[in-house]
């Protein structure tokens, strides 16, 4: 290799580099690690690629969106004439603080919810332009279902788990440092959304009984005409839950089926991913003042329930909710605690009528919080490309072997020590890889 050539390539070795494919880090504008992360990790969830990229190829664009932003920057990598490298994503980031105001200012802001609002606004903008038709420029082909498409035409309220564990979590971050000191307020949120202005659709948030799990989803307000179909955004990320209820005075059982983008998982010492899916699905006794209305008694009544997937994502993506109110530090804290995340993850807590119950699922990326509290810290990602495992950290860029991903597992001990930790699990599903 010549003495142009990057550490990076040496280090992946020019018979290894992958062709057309490109390492590119971004720029921090001082604080936005929260969104240079999930987008790394977005960038290498393939599907996910493939279509913002199809978008920029059939968009006219009349206007500048949110969407276009992120298709530009996404080409821009893609078409890039080196294979290493950084770009600064002004005009996306730029964008951005447009979009919301929380995050036109230098705190960092939590990195689930922006992935949260950027997954939702980007499909208020596909229904957008599609309820515009073709004169927009991109009335065409968005929101076609393919094979992997929802398997509803509309999505339900979110749902939200009891447990105020979700954190708004401000933080001034550098580009330079893994964890930094940061000035910010961490404000208990159950991880939903708010709309963007003149969005298609909103986000609520509803309390869920079995209080481990949280499904972030957004409701269409359109019910007819080209909005009823599905668009890419739910072909990709939207999962179904059923909820079982059974009433323990009649037997008899309901349920009711509610839409997902990504589920938030509640952590505990020494756990993995599959044991707090598992804990998830177990059975709970409705009691006291939380009676279920059983609408064949006519009255409350105590009733066990139980939630299941019942439609699994092309992507699922599992938020560990590792900021909690404490209530005898009066504040929110950071829990460190080990859970192991696998490199390869099935399902087991999926209904009895599930759509897909064998799908096999690969880790792709990871979103990691690097600090000791939701008031300070840093986000960088790791990702998995062609077999090769990389390190986001903003602009840099290094290869790391699988068995780093150990590292970001959690801590065993001494939870409110500093710790770089699994924050956003992308797992990919085999079957569109």
């Amino acid at each position: 290799m010549g003495a142009n050539v990057s550490q990076l390539e040496r280090e992946i070795g020019s018979d290894l580099f992958p062709a057309n494919e490109h390492y590119f880090g971004l720029v921090n504008f001082g604080n936005t690690c929260y969104s240079n992360s999930v987008l790394q990790a977005l960038y290498f969830c393939k599907p996910f690629r493939e279509k913002v990229l199809e978008y920029k190829a059939k968009n006219k664009r009349p206007k500048e969106t949110l969407l276009s932003c992120l298709a530009d920057l996404f080409y821009s990598i893609a078409t890039q004439k080196k294979k290493v490298g950084s770009i600064a994503p002004k005009k996306f980031i730029t964008r951005l603080r447009k979009e919301k105001e929380e995050f036109d200012n230098y705190m960092q802001q939590d990195a689930h919810e922006f992935l949260n609002f950027l997954i939702n606004h980007i499909n208020e903008i596909i229904l957008a332009e599609r309820n515009a038709g073709p004169s927009h420029g991109n009335g065409n082909g968005n929101g076609k279902s393919s094979g992997g498409g929802a398997s509803t035409s509309q999505m339900a309220t979110s749902t939200a788990s009891k447990s105020s564990s979700t954190s708004n979590s401000n933080s001034n971050s550098n580009s330079t440092s893994n964890s930094t000191t940061t000035n910010g307020n961490s404000s208990n949120s159950t991880g939903s959304l708010n709309a963007a202005a003149g969005a298609a659709a909103a986000t609520t948030s509803v309390l869920d009984a079995s209080g481990g799990l949280t499904a972030t989803t957004t409701p269409l307000v359109q019910t007819n005409g080209a909005n009823s179909e599905p668009t890419w955004v739910h072909e990709i990320f939207q999962g179904i839950l059923t909820s079982e209820t059974r009433c323990l005075n009649c037997e008899t059982v309901s349920s009711k089926d509610e839409n997902f983008f990504d589920l938030q998982v509640d952590v505990d010492q020494n756990t993995s991913i599959t044991h707090c899916l598992r804990c998830f699905s177990n059975t709970e006794t409705l009691c006291s003042d939380n009676k279920f209305k059983c609408d064949n008694c006519c009255s409350y009544q105590e009733a066990q329930k139980r939630m299941r997937v019942k439609k699994l994502p092309m992507i699922l993506a599992l938020h560990l909710k590792r900021f909690k109110y404490m209530e005898q530090f009066n504040r929110h804290i950071k829990v460190s605690h080990r859970v192991v995340f696998p490199l390869e993850l099935r399902l087991f807590n999926t209904s009895d009528d599930a759509v897909n119950p064998d799908r096999l699922y690969d880790l792709t990326a990871v979103v990691i919080h690097c600090g000791s509290g939701p008031n300070r810290g840093h986000y960088i990602s790791i990702v998995k490309s062609h077999g090769l495992w990389l390190l986001f950290d903003d602009d840099m860029v290094d290869k790391i072997e699988a068995s780093t991903i150990e590292d970001f597992y959690g801590l065993t001990s001494d939870i409110h020590k500093s710790s770089e930790t699994g924050y956003i699990l992308f797992y990919q599903s085999r079957d569109c890889a």
